[in-house]
């Protein structure tokens, strides 16, 4: 067993019996290095990364290769999911060496971390060649290595210092909200939704965005593409069928076969794009995604301490995929054989598989509207069917080897769930959800905040070890919002502002009106970075102005609005020119451009009263209240023996009604002032 057994991440652990001597980040490995003058081998993976495990068993398991590596370098592994600091570092080496990145990241440095070549994935003869070309390199050409370091790390900070805050003061206009949409449409894939390309990911932020502009200027195209791109998703194999939840992308542009491994922060948002397209459009099957996505989040991903666990493996007994796919004859034996022709046809099961090696993957041909129509059968009929069948598969398939979780807690991600079980409940109305959304974040509180305001990314054996980054608290700010929002618990609030104002004191440099993703107490690395593009989570940065704009208009705070349009000024380009990679940045264009109203419910029924409301789909409004005038925008707000909603804008209120129906006629009558 090498030190990786001793690890809070279950990805290192998986690496402890290598007969690598394996290193963990730190001043240990790199004292190490200068000590014994040897360079740097930096390997980064994920638990649930399937080309990660085919380089452990190819190379890093293999005697000789280990031999070579233990005596020519000192070699750590790191975790990407505890370390996102140092795989951003690594990453940006590999992209400006070749153009593209991915895992296994695998980077060669000197002893201080400067990196003078990274790869990705290497079969074992490849890795050979390039470990016995670097080891010679460094030995008999040290001059020309360190050149190539020093070359490379400087690349690698010209992007941060690149960065420069606008001096110009920038007019939102509507007008350029309205004009963003050109550039999204272009992109999409008008038959299978999603984007034209593959490998295809949900991106849900991009889709969140479209919903918000159909909301605020009623563009059908803009809610089609949405509903094309959801529906898809829900018929590919992306979408586990039985078991609910998603995969994180398609290695295809039709949704159809999965890179099978299941992240967190997938779901979570998912689910949240998923209960907003069902407030839109009542859509039943968007409601089943929801709740089959819940049930296996709390099924397979939860921990018994209220935290959320980060990912299932897409492998197990060592092939990817193998646990959800079926071979003919194993669906044969388990459908009821009245039933056998209508699941194997709406599944398109074949004898010859539907995918490699004779496989299928369940695949739904249609909606089941549509092929319950075609197959002249009764809809509830055929879902009683279709029910009954998957529950025996599930069944069956719970017998299988089950992937490997990675049960490592990580407070962004775990942000991002109660957000999705927020959002769950303002859908749905079930109380179970936002009951968990209240216990995870309790969890959070509790385990990872420190009495300074600081926080751990990470939690595994009772432990969290690891000090948290910028998104750890962007996103966990704006789930104490979003918690706020629909419980009016003030505690909810006033932790997102402490956790804002320690991001402000720790994180917010004044000379790019930006946040650094590290903190100015943490490990001192050979670059500090920005996290400034919305991927497959938007970025930090757009989360935080997200937060810092609606806690501006919580407490009335113009420090807070003045570093909001700081952010904004530096990227409005960005957000005008490439908006799907700045889709976060774009929602909150909207917000500012359209105004949002603010939605006081003050009185004793404010809980059904918030409810109610909720249950519709309003992106451009901020909720508030309770049974306290507690916030600037409550003051006098309040009548004693009368539960009144008051709908405002720019502090200025229409006359309070206590009715829902009338409060919706006000919230919606103000899209149509600004129009």
């Amino acid at each position: 067993m090498n030190k990786l057994s001793y690890s809070s991440s279950p990805y290192l652990q998986q690496h402890s019996d290598n007969p690598v001597h394996w290193q963990e980040w730190g001043d240990e490995a790199l004292n190490m290095a200068k000590n014994q003058n040897k360079p740097l081998i930096i390997s980064i993976g994920y638990a649930a990364c399937h080309w990660c495990h085919v380089m452990e068993h190819e190379s890093f398991s293999d005697d000789e290769v280990a031999a070579y590596m233990n005596e020519n370098f000192v070699c750590i592994k790191v975790d990407r999911e505890e370390r996102p600091d140092i795989d951003q570092i690594y990453m940006d080496a590999v992209q400006l060496i070749s153009g593209r990145g991915g895992w296994p990241l695998n980077a060669f440095a000197l002893s201080d971390g400067k990196p003078f070549f990274a790869g990705t994935y290497f079969n074992k003869q490849q890795w050979m060649d390039v470990l016995m070309q670097i080891s010679d390199m460094y030995t008999n050409d040290n001059q020309k290595v360190v050149g190539y370091a020093n070359e490379l790390t400087n690349g690698i900070n010209k992007n941060t210092l690149d960065i420069v805050k606008s001096t110009s003061i920038h007019d939102f206009k509507d007008s350029d909200y309205t004009l963003l949409l050109d550039q999204w449409l272009t992109q999409v894939d008008a038959k299978n939704g999603g984007f034209s390309r593959a490998p295809k990911f949900p991106l849900p932020a991009t889709w969140e965005f479209l919903l918000q502009y159909n909301y605020f200027t009623s563009n059908v195209e803009a809610l089609e593409a949405v509903e094309l791109t959801l529906d898809e998703m829900s018929k590919g194999g992306i979408y586990d069928q039985i078991g609910g939840g998603f995969a994180r992308y398609s290695v295809d542009e039709y949704w159809k076969i999965p890179h099978f491994e299941k992240m967190l922060y997938d779901n979570a948002q998912l689910v949240s794009l998923y209960s907003h397209a069902y407030q839109v459009t009542k859509s039943p099957r968007y409601k089943e995604i929801i709740k089959e996505t819940l049930e296996f989040v709390d099924r397979e991903m939860t921990d018994e301490n209220g935290g959320f666990y980060s990912s299932l493996n897409a492998d197990s007994e060592g092939v990817e995929g193998k646990y959800y796919v079926w071979s003919y004859d194993e669906l044969i034996n388990i459908v009821d054989d009245k039933h056998q022709k209508l699941i194997l046809d709406y599944y398109q099961i074949t004898e010859k598989g539907n995918w490699e090696h004779g496989i299928n993957i369940l695949l739904p041909v249609s909606s089941k509207e549509v092929f319950a129509n075609e197959n002249s059968i009764e809809l509830a009929l055929f879902e009683t069917i279709l029910n009954q069948t998957n529950n025996q598969l599930l069944t069956y398939r719970e017998k299988r080897e089950r992937p490997s979780t990675d049960n490592k807690i990580l407070t962004a991600w775990n942000a991002l769930m109660v957000v999705g079980y927020t959002d769950a409940f303002k859908a749905i109305g079930d109380d179970r959800y936002l009951q968990k959304a209240i216990a995870n974040a309790q969890f959070l509180e509790n385990k990872m905040l420190v009495n300074d305001g600081s926080l751990f990314r990470n939690y595994m054996n009772e432990k969290a070890s690891i000090t948290g980054f910028h998104d750890d608290y962007a996103l966990l700010a704006l789930a104490c919002t979003e918690l706020y929002s629909v419980t009016f618990d003030k505690h909810w609030l006033e932790l997102s502002k402490k956790l804002t104002d320690y991001c402000i004191n720790h994180f917010y440099d004044s000379q790019t009106g930006m946040f650094y993703y590290t903190s100015n107490q943490s490990e001192s690395l050979i670059a500090r970075k920005y996290e400034l593009t919305d991927n497959v989570i938007p970025s930090s940065n757009s989360i935080m102005a997200n937060v810092l704009f609606k806690l501006g208009h919580y407490y009335d705070d113009k420090a807070y609005n003045e570093i909001v349009a700081g952010m904004m000024n530096n990227e409005l380009d960005n957000i005008k020119t490439s908006g799907i990679w700045h889709a976060n940045w774009a929602i909150l264009f909207g917000l500012i451009t359209n105004e949002p109203t603010e939605v006081a419910i003050m009185g004793v029924e404010y809980g059904r009263l918030t409810k109610q409301l909720q249950k519709n789909y309003l992106p451009g409004s901020l909720f508030l209240g309770g049974n306290d005038e507690n916030l600037p925008l409550l003051e006098n707000k309040k009548i004693d023996g009368s539960t009144i909603i008051y709908v405002c804008r720019n502090k200025t209120c229409n006359l309070p009604v206590d009715d829902v129906s009338k409060a919706l006629e006000q919230i919606n009558s103000g899209n149509i002032w600004h129009q």
